[in-house]
Order: structure tokens, then C-alpha cells, then sequence
């Protein structure tokens, strides 16, 4: 008679071998520098903190990304306009001490939804943590994006929840920064999808 499997959750112990750092005698597989020499579009830093319901930073997080190039092409077989460029539009990266994050990258151009009509540009996002079962996923959308207003996704969620999903930008930098920090619980709870 077989036993059944017990279940584990997907970190810390993850840091090892998906979040290095620099750490180990290998090269990092990804990282948070998304940018390519080839890439083309504006490039941006995404960064923020991950904070659990009471509001303590998690310094134990991985962050991963996944997007499309300024054109809105996705490095992926799935998409027949893939971009010519070595942009791969995919990234890593683990919470400090802190809980803080940081990307940089390109930001993306609007993609076509699963109806066809047109998303607004965003970032797919999704956490893994200590004590979770499996991944939570959210999006990041941009605070100075005209088309978040007609974007289908965007519009499924809570008018007075809407706001844990943009990003602000902070104009004050050579290349522009967003901020968004992920609440996993509480009040300002980050809206998660289920996938």
C-alpha cells in the first residue's frame, strides 16, 4: 500500500540554486537586469517591498516577472510577432533584508487580451514565499497609462481595489522608476488572480 506524499511549500530554500546573487561559483541563470544592448523602448526600474499582513517586510521572497518588449511582442513560440531582439522580457529576483525588490527593464507595450481587444501595458508578477503552497500571481500596471481605463483585466477588479495593481512613477531619476509594493495579507491586500 502506497503512502501518501507529504506537501511542501516553495521556499526558503529556493534562494540556493533560483536567486543567487553572485553568491555561487556560477553565472545566475536570471537576474533583475532585464535589459538587453539590443533591446529597444524606455527603460525603467520597477522596485518596491513585499510586506505580510501586519506589515513586516518578508525577506525571503522570490520575485518573478514576465513581459513583452515595448512593441508588445512576448519572447514565447506562442506569439508569431516575437521580437527580434535578445530581450527575453523574464527575470529573478530575491527580497533583501528589507523585503525590497528591484528590476530593470523595458516597459512593455499593450498586448492583445484573450478577446482580442487591446490590454493596456503590464507586467506579469509572481511571488513565491515561505509558508506558501503554491505561487501567488498579480499584475503591474503603469499609474500614467492612459489605456488602464478600457483594459478588460484591470476592469474585472474592485474600483476601490484597482490601486494595489499600479505602479507609481517617480519622475526625479535619469531613467524612470515605478514603485510597487506587494502586501501578501491585510488591509491593502495586493490583488492576486488565481491562474
Amino acid at each position: 500500500m502506497a503512502e501518501i506524499t507529504p506537501s511542501q511549500t516553495v521556499g526558503p530554500y529556493f534562494a540556493y540554486g533560483l536567486t543567487p546573487r553572485g553568491k555561487y561559483a556560477w553565472k545566475d541563470t536570471f537576474g533583475g537586469d532585464l535589459v538587453t544592448p539590443d533591446a529597444s523602448g524606455e527603460r525603467i526600474r520597477i522596485e518596491g517591498q513585499v510586506l505580510d499582513g501586519d506589515g513586516v517586510p518578508i525577506n525571503d521572497c522570490m520575485i518573478e516577472i514576465w513581459q513583452a518588449d515595448a512593441q508588445g511582442r512576448y519572447a514565447s513560440p506562442a506569439d508569431p510577432r516575437r521580437p527580434n531582439a535578445a530581450f527575453q522580457g523574464f527575470g529573478r529576483a530575491g527580497t533583501d533584508a528589507e523585503g525590497r525588490y528591484a528590476f530593470d527593464t523595458i516597459k512593455p507595450g499593450a498586448v492583445p487580451g484573450p478577446d482580442g481587444r487591446m490590454q493596456a501595458p503590464h507586467v506579469l508578477l509572481a511571488v513565491f514565499a515561505r509558508g506558501m503552497l503554491r505561487q501567488s500571481y498579480t499584475r503591474i500596471y503603469f499609474a500614467d497609462e492612459a489605456a488602464n481605463a478600457d483594459d478588460a483585466i484591470l476592469a474585472l477588479v474592485p474600483p476601490e481595489r484597482r490601486g494595489t495593481l499600479v505602479a507609481a512613477r517617480t519622475a526625479s531619476q535619469a531613467s524612470p522608476v515605478y514603485t510597487f509594493d506587494i502586501r501578501m495579507q491585510g488591509d491593502a491586500e495586493t490583488v492576486f488572480f488565481e491562474v
